[in-house]
């Protein structure tokens, strides 16, 4: 039962063979790419960054993620990513309640009827959500007496709008590769 449920959350919901070769395979494209995501995280590439601020590769991978699941595929997603995220960098405040809420609010998104599924859909929920994810985060900074309101909003404004630019630009680098795979595995 327990070897099913990792299977269903690891194939899209439309591959009901069990297949073998197909759930490692896909395990490992996941694991690679948020491997990738960690590296990409640590790494300064020129191009890769505007006023000091990098993509948030990990909220991409998310969001790619969160797109065709269930609320709870991408609330888990969150919480594991949130995890790696905070072990990559300052674990205090979490990133879990950020990555955890904007993974439940894209699955929920009802993308049949509002959102096509290309790059510049994708590159606007991006925005959108890393809006979100600095702004929960940034909240925690407040809520947990770490920083002044006053310190937090004279950095918010500048870190949102930037990052949220930054990510978006980079989302089909993310988003292109792992949402055909998805596709080429459901059919």
């Amino acid at each position: 039962m327990i070897c099913l449920t990792v299977y269903n959350f690891l194939l899209p919901p439309s591959s009901f063979i069990l297949d073998p070769f197909m759930f490692f395979l896909n395990a490992l494209v996941i694991v690679s790419s948020v491997i990738l995501c960690c590296l990409l995280y640590l790494l300064r590439l020129p191009g890769m960054e505007l006023l000091g601020i990098t993509p948030n590769w990990l909220l991409i991978w998310l969001i790619a993620w969160s797109v065709k699941r269930s609320i709870w595929q991408a609330a888990i997603a969150g919480v594991a990513l949130g995890w790696i995220y905070d072990g990559l960098s300052v674990g205090n405040p979490s990133h879990v309640l950020s990555l955890v809420t904007v993974g439940v609010i894209t699955a929920s998104l009802n993308k049949e009827r509002y959102l096509g599924e290309d790059f510049v859909s994708m590159a606007l929920i991006v925005f959108v959500m890393a809006i979100m994810a600095e702004t929960i985060f940034a909240l925690q900074y407040v809520w947990l007496q770490i920083r002044s309101f006053s310190d937090v909003w004279q950095d918010y404004l500048r870190i949102t709008t930037t990052s949220a630019v930054i990510t978006s630009l980079w989302t089909p680098a993310i988003y292109a590769p792992l949402n055909r795979w998805w596709e080429m595995i459901a059919d």
